[in-house]
C-alpha cells in the first residue's frame, strides 16, 4: 500500500517532507543516545545543511534541540512548566497562537440514541494518509472526521480493525478523496488560515464529556487524568477517565496525548508510547518557538 498515492492533491513537497520527518523522528526515537546531525541527514539521503533547514522549518527547532524534547523526563518537565488547569485553559490558549483547536477545529457529537445503535445507518469513508507521525488511518462521515489512528506501532491491520469495531453497525467504504481536504487542514493548518476541519464525535455520553475536556488543552500544554476527572464532575472516577481517554478514536485532533499521570509519567497511549512522545515533543518545540 502506497499511502502517498492517497494524497494525490496534496502539495507534493509537503507530502515528501512529511515522509522525511516521519523517518527522522523514528530514527531519533529509536536511538538510546543522541544522534549527530550528519548521521541523521545521511540516513535521510540529504546533506546536513539541507536536512537542518527542512527539519527546522517543519518543527521550528534544530534536530539537536528536538532530541532534548524526546528525553524520558520531558513529561515531568511539562507538568512543572506547562501544566494547565482546564478551567483556565480556554483563556490561556486564546491569548496566543498556539491554540491548535480554536484555530481549525469545529465539532459536534452524535446523540446518545444514535450511539446506542452502534453506528447503524452510518456510512463511514476511510483512507490511508502519510503524516509526520507515521501512516494515519482516517475515517469520516459526511459530517466530519470520526476516526484517526496511527499505525506505526500497532500495524495497519490492527489499526483498521480497532476503529471498525467501535461502530460495528456502520457501513465502511474506501474513499480517501472524500477526506483529503480535512486531512490537509488537520496536518497543515498553519498554512491554511480560516479553514476548519470538522469532527464528528461518536462515543458514549461520558466519553464525549472527557473528549470535550481534552479539546480545552492548548497545544504545547498538558494536564492530568485527575484534573480531567475534576472538570467532568467525577473527581473519583480517574480510572474511568483514563479508559475514556484511551478510547478516543480521533488521535492528535482530540489531544489525548496531552493527558499525563500526576507522577509525571507518560501513562498509556492507545497508538503507542513512541507516538505519544513524538506528538508531545513536536508540540512543545513549536510552543517554545511561538513564545520566543
Amino acid at each position: 500500500m502506497t499511502h502517498a498515492s492517497d494524497l494525490s492533491e496534496f502539495d507534493r513537497d509537503n507530502a515528501y517532507h512529511y515522509g522525511v520527518m516521519r523517518r527522522a523522528i523514528e530514527l531519533i526515537d529509536s536511538s538510546a543516545d543522541p544522534l549527530a546531525l550528519d548521521h541523521i541527514a545521511s540516513e535521510m539521503g540529504m546533506s546536513a545543511a539541507h536536512f537542518q533547514r527542512l527539519f527546522s522549518r517543519w518543527v521550528g527547532v534544530s534536530p539537536k534541540r528536538y532530541q532534548q524534547y524526546l528525553m524520558m523526563d520531558h513529561a515531568r518537565s511539562l507538568l512543572t512548566e506547562r501544566f494547565t488547569t482546564l478551567g483556565t485553559a480556554h483563556e490561556l490558549g486564546l491569548s496566543g497562537s498556539g491554540r491548535l483547536h480554536d484555530l481549525f477545529l469545529r465539532w459536534e457529537a452524535m446523540s446518545p440514541g444514535d450511539f446506542a445503535r452502534k453506528g447503524a445507518g452510518l456510512k463511514i469513508a476511510w483512507g490511508w494518509f502519510d503524516s509526520p507521525f507515521g501512516p494515519a488511518l482516517v475515517m469520516g462521515t459526511d459530517r466530519g472526521i470520526c476516526g484517526l489512528a496511527f499505525s506505526a506501532e500497532m500495524g495497519e491491520d490492527e489499526a483498521m480493525a480497532d476503529l471498525r469495531c467501535r461502530w460495528p453497525g456502520a457501513q465502511f467504504f474506501e474513499n480517501p478523496d472524500m477526506l483529503h481536504d480535512w486531512v490537509k487542514i488537520a496536518f497543515g493548518a498553519q498554512d491554511r488560515p480560516g479553514e476548519t476541519a470538522p469532527l464528528y464525535l461518536i462515543g458514549a455520553p461520558f466519553q464525549i464529556k472527557v473528549w470535550e475536556a481534552l479539546l480545552r488543552i492548548p497545544s504545547g500544554y498538558v494536564t492530568t487524568y485527575s484534573e480531567i476527572a475534576q472538570i467532568v464532575g467525577s473527581p473519583k472516577a480517574v480510572r474511568a477517565v483514563g479508559t475514556a481517554v484511551g478510547r478516543n478514536p480521533v488521535s492528535w485532533l482530540i489531544p489525548c496525548h496531552r493527558a499525563l499521570r500526576k507522577s509525571g509519567g507518560l501513562g498509556g497511549y492507545h497508538w503507542g508510547i513512541p507516538v505519544k512522545r513524538a506528538l508531545l515533543a513536536y508540540e512543545s518545540a513549536r510552543a517554545d518557538v511561538l513564545e520566543c
